[in-house]
């Protein structure tokens, strides 16, 4: 079954831009050309975004071929489809990436043996606090934040998985 998502790239070097378009047109097995504007938060970056569809499973593909610049930073989404949850992945340089379930509403999901194996290995309330904004990806949406916000009204390519 189908599904489909959105690619942000908040920030790349211009000379990467190509790359990413390579590396995306790859994973979609389809000719890719995105409209890349300034960041604003970071002088001299590029940013862009584009909405895909495809078969699940494509947001990670998408995610392990971005991965290869450690210097960009990138957020994907995957919607559910039936038989499949969805994904959302999130790169910062340094950092690495995140991954976690989403849920329709694009809520991070933490599955009843996750938590439970949490509260366990979390002997007071610090421990717990650190736990579960590890397991929700707190540390990357707060490096995330800025280069989102100055995204806002920017254009958005749409594509499709051949295939």
């Amino acid at each position: 079954m189908p599904t489909r998502g959105v690619v942000y790239v908040h920030s790349t070097p211009l000379a990467v831009c190509p790359h990413v378009e390579w590396a995306i047109a790859r994973v979609l097995t389809a000719p890719v050309t995105l409209h890349w504007t300034a960041q604003p938060v970071d002088p001299g970056a590029r940013r862009t975004e584009c909405s895909w569809t495809g078969r699940a499973g494509t947001g990670a593909e998408l995610a392990a071929a971005l991965r290869q610049w450690p210097m960009i930073r990138f957020e994907i989404t995957e919607e559910p489809s039936p038989g499949c949850d969805g994904e959302r992945f999130m790169f910062v340089p340094g950092r690495g990436l995140f991954r976690a379930t989403a849920g329709a509403a694009g809520d991070i999901q933490l599955g009843e043996d996750r938590l439970r194996a949490i509260m366990a290995s979390s002997r007071a309330p610090e421990a717990l606090q650190h736990a579960l904004d590890k397991a929700l990806g707190t540390s990357w949406d707060a490096e995330l934040e800025p280069y989102r916000y100055a995204g806002d009204g920017a254009p958005v390519t749409l594509l499709t998985r051949v295939g």
